[in-house]
């Protein structure tokens, strides 16, 4: 297992084919200063360059937190014209995650909050532990979700369940959060990250080509009426269709054999 360290507060260790992103910020429970959010969009840039990641795992290395959210004892520090400034690298960290091109899990403990949660929110899976608190209470301090919670979270849960939660600023816990669709899986206290790495692996014995395809089609889709979905579905396989990935694919299964994917 390799690491590479992005900064004073993130870190990507290598697992093979995963890449483990950590949020490590452990004195401030991962609050995202903006020194965070650059290393950040740092390391998501280098592993969408990376053909060598399969899958992502978003995790933290806080044993109570997963993030709570941005760091609100900077904020208070800066002026206006100062907020204003940080605003496109605070959002380009939201984005960086959401727009990585490969899967991506996010392992949550303990508190995810705020700002953690819209990380969360950008993966394609969420696993969660037992200690696990989620919520968007950012109304609650007088401004509203800025990191992509107000668009995640209704396509997640709907319009009415996403209203009810981001006005009411409520904290909401594992069981709870896995019964709404917050949360995709909920698992043993202490298993959040075990159980993303053991997903992460599972899917990365699969073809990256058509990884990559599937999730370009399932985010560029979404929304769209089913005409132009199907479009979209269209147009990325045909990416795939002539790839080597769909030749070794295809030969492997007709000799009964497992791929070696030349991820091309």
């Amino acid at each position: 297992m390799s690491e590479e360290r992005f900064g004073e507060f993130v870190l990507v260790r290598r697992h093979g084919q995963v890449a483990e992103l950590v949020l490590d910020r452990p004195k401030a429970m991962n609050a995202v200063s903006a020194e965070m959010a650059r290393s950040i969009v740092a390391a998501c840039a280098a592993l969408s360059a990376d053909r060598e990641a399969r899958v992502v795992v978003l995790t933290s290395s806080h044993e109570r937190a997963f993030c709570v959210g941005a760091d609100l004892k900077e904020r208070n520090s800066m002026t206006d014209a100062e907020l204003v400034r940080a605003r496109p690298l605070s959002r380009g960290a939201y984005t960086g995650v959401l727009e990585l091109p490969m899967p991506t899990i996010a392992a949550v403990h303990g508190y995810a909050l705020g700002g953690g949660f819209e990380l969360a929110l950008s993966c394609d899976v969420i696993v969660a532990d037992g200690t696990a608190v989620v919520g968007l209470p950012e109304v609650s301090v007088g401004v509203i979700p800025g990191g992509g919670g107000t668009q995640l979270l209704p396509r997640r849960v709907g319009a009415a369940r996403a209203a009810e939660l981001i006005f009411t600023a409520r904290r909401v816990e594992a069981a709870e959060a896995h019964e709404l669709g917050l949360v995709d899986q909920l698992v043993e206290t202490g298993q959040d990250r075990d159980a993303a790495l053991a997903l992460a692996a599972r899917m990365a014995g699969n073809s990256p080509v058509g990884l990559r395809a599937a999730k370009r089609a399932l985010r560029l889709g979404h929304g769209l009426d089913l005409r132009a979905g199907l479009e979209v579905e269209d147009a990325a396989w045909r990416t795939v269709a002539f790839s080597g990935d769909r030749a070794e694919g295809v030969a492997a299964f007709n000799e009964k054999r497992k791929p070696e994917w030349p991820g091309e």
